[in-house]
C-alpha cells in the first residue's frame, strides 16, 4: 500500500517562499510519476506541477511556472515543491499524488494515490 504524508506547509508573506516535501512510503517509489495539487477555498482541486520517474522531465502549471520548482529524491523516496515569490493567490491547500507510470499527467484522475494535504497561506 502506498503512502503520502506532506509536510512544510505554513503561513508566508507575500513575496515570501517555502518548501513542501512528500514522503513516500510502499512500492518502489522510482515506479511513480509524482504530481502536487492545490485545493483553495470554494475552488475545485488544480494541477501544480509534475515530475517524471526519475526526475529528467517536469511539467507547471501556468500560473506558477517560473516561481515553483519539483524536484525528487529517489533514495530518500520523497518529492519537493519549492515555492518563490508566493503570492496571496497561492493560498491553498497542497495535495502529493504519485501515479504509477512513465509519464507526467496533470489531470487528478490518472493519480492513483493521494496524501492528506498541507495548508499553505500566503498574507498580503
Amino acid at each position: 500500500q502506498v503512502q503520502l504524508v506532506e509536510s512544510g506547509g505554513g503561513l508566508v508573506q507575500t513575496g515570501g517562499s517555502l518548501r513542501l516535501s512528500c514522503a513516500y512510503s510502499g512500492r518502489t517509489f522510482s515506479s511513480y510519476a509524482m504530481g502536487w495539487f492545490r485545493q483553495a477555498p470554494g475552488k475545485e482541486r488544480e494541477f501544480v506541477a509534475a515530475v517524471s520517474l526519475g526526475g529528467a522531465t517536469t511539467y507547471y502549471a501556468d500560473s506558477v511556472k517560473g516561481r515553483f520548482t519539483i524536484s525528487r529524491d529517489n533514495t530518500k523516496n520523497t518529492v519537493y515543491l519549492q515555492m518563490n515569490s508566493l503570492k496571496p493567490e497561492d493560498t491553498a491547500v497542497y495535495y502529493c499524488a504519485a501515479r504509477r507510470g512513465l509519464r507526467v499527467a496533470i489531470r487528478e484522475g490518472e493519480y492513483d494515490y493521494w496524501g492528506q494535504g498541507t495548508q499553505v497561506t500566503v498574507s498580503s
